[in-house]
């Protein structure tokens, strides 16, 4: 028999046991038509129980380089939720913890099989994943969205379901048998770059009591309002046009507003933008002056963080790594290609690897910890170093999602099995998380004791093939990357 739970819109029923699952909940209305490139409005209540055995359609979204085969599918009417739940009645008070999936803010989805929150569940925890609008239907800025606006921005869409699906997890998952007062908000990549954000956002940042920072795309300068706007317009300039535009139009459009080459150092404009309302200044200056709200937070990054993403790139010889540096670095490009040395084509595609993901991930991991640990003394960090199955390739961006869910079972590990390594590690991590969204402390079990970040020491957690203490992480590219944005900051 369905297992029934009143919300605030409705009744829902999930798929009962010893973990009740429900899945396609909506928090807000269809974001279709005159609600295409609107705030998130109320969800209409429905009348008796609403099956909630399903997931929602993802997301529209384009396919990124190292996705699978879309399995799924998708539609503009995709702002729903997952819960999985060990509880049997509401108010048991048990932590929740928040999952906002990662994309590049052009993908993602709460119901990837990669995200299930079954296992979490079995640890005592109340699993949350949710979508939100990704690409141009999440993050279009434009001036007719701005005039239109009662706050005078547009973009952030995507951001903006995210505060509503946080809101609406405060308001009903007590119902659930979880603890609105002790919620974690857990991401991946963009999905951490939000919750990053969201702590410096007046509109977000009391909506989560605890953060968990997977590979933060974080420190990243921000397009402001007017940059965005003016890009926004390449979709056109008649909104009432644009509205009766099909989604699979919009869609195919997507590449006029992505660069084969992503810019290191400077903003983009699919992805959350400083529009004066829901980020009000740039991310970075907000965590170096205290303008956020310090939550006890783990944070980290994995070895590779950058081999996923340049292979591709039409940077191949020594001149086109020069002409890379000096478009993203400029007058501090000679200091850039000493931590980034290539002394011959064979040497590029690595140090594009290095260059990428310590601008794009590792920096912002830093980042974070530093400007966090001072206010909040719960700040922990870790760097993911196993290579998967015993295999020859470190761990690149997005591997330890796998180890973390416990989903090691088709987490492309073929043509390798996980072994018994793979699957103490994901344990053992597992453990840590839970550990931390119960108590915001990682420690406890078996594990060596995980030590408080501190600055000074710049320390960390490995989490590999050993559970030790390191410190001082890729310190001098990180030093170099504070004394260019610093003077960027100055200069501005």
């Amino acid at each position: 028999m369905a297992k029934v739970v009143e919300t605030g819109s409705g009744r829902v029923a999930g798929t009962p046991g010893e973990i009740s699952i429900f899945k396609g909940i909506p928090f807000a209305a269809a974001p279709v038509g005159k609600l295409r490139w609107r705030p998130p409005a109320p969800v209409e209540p429905w009348p008796g129980v609403r099956p909630a055995l399903e997931a929602g359609p993802d997301p529209m979204q384009v396919a990124l380089p190292m996705s699978a085969p879309r399995t799924r599918p998708m539609s503009e009417d995709c702002l729903t939720l997952n819960i999985w739940t060990p509880a049997s009645r509401g108010g048991e008070n048990l932590p929740v913890m928040v999952w906002i999936p990662g994309g590049s803010f052009v993908a993602g989805s709460g119901a990837d099989p990669m995200c299930d929150g079954e296992n979490f569940a079995r640890k005592g925890v109340v699993l949350v994943t949710i979508n939100y609008r990704v690409g141009l239907f999440g993050f279009l800025a434009h001036p007719a969205l701005s005039s239109e606006s009662e706050h005078h921005a547009s973009g952030n869409y995507g951001l903006l379901d995210q505060i509503v699906a946080l809101k609406w997890i405060r308001d009903n998952i007590a119902a659930f048998g979880g603890n609105p007062d002790r919620v974690t908000a857990i991401g991946v990549s963009a999905g951490s770059a939000s919750i990053s954000l969201l702590l410096t956002s007046p509109l977000g940042r009391t909506l989560f009591q605890q953060a968990i920072l997977e590979s933060p795309g974080a420190f990243r300068p921000l397009a402001d309002l007017e940059v965005a706007s003016h890009a926004g317009q390449m979709l056109g300039n008649d909104l009432a046009a644009m509205r009766a535009l099909s989604a699979d139009e919009i869609l195919t459009r997507t590449s006029q507003f992505v660069p084969k080459v992503r810019g290191l150092t400077t903003p983009r404009v699919l992805r959350p933008i400083r529009d004066g309302w829901v980020i009000e200044r740039q991310e970075r200056d907000a965590y170096l002056t205290g303008a956020f709200s310090a939550v006890p937070t783990l944070v980290g990054s994995n070895l590779d963080e950058g081999g996923l993403f340049v292979g591709a790139w039409p940077v191949k010889s020594v001149r086109d790594f020069h002409d890379l540096v000096a478009l993203n670095f400029g007058a501090l490009s000679q200091q850039a290609l000493k931590q980034y040395p290539v002394g011959s084509d064979h040497d590029v595609v690595q140090q594009c690897a290095f260059l990428f993901g310590d601008t794009q991930f590792t920096y912002g991991a830093r980042g974070i910890a530093r400007a966090n640990s001072p206010l909040q003394p719960a700040t922990y960090r870790y760097l993911f170093t196993r290579h998967r199955c015993d295999g020859p390739d470190p761990p690149q961006h997005g591997d330890e999602v796998p180890y973390v869910f416990g989903r090691l079972a088709g987490a492309g590990m073929t043509p390798r099995a996980a072994n018994a390594r793979d699957h103490a590690l994901s344990e053992t991590m597992m453990n840590a998380w839970v550990r931390f969204a119960a108590t915001g402390d990682p420690n406890g079990g078996n594990l060596p004791t995980w030590q408080r970040y501190d600055t000074a020491r710049d320390n960390y957690f490995e989490l590999g093939d050993e559970l030790r203490a390191g410190g001082a992480w890729r310190a001098s590219q990180m030093a170099f990357l504070d004394g260019f944005f610093d003077a960027r900051s100055a200069s501005s």
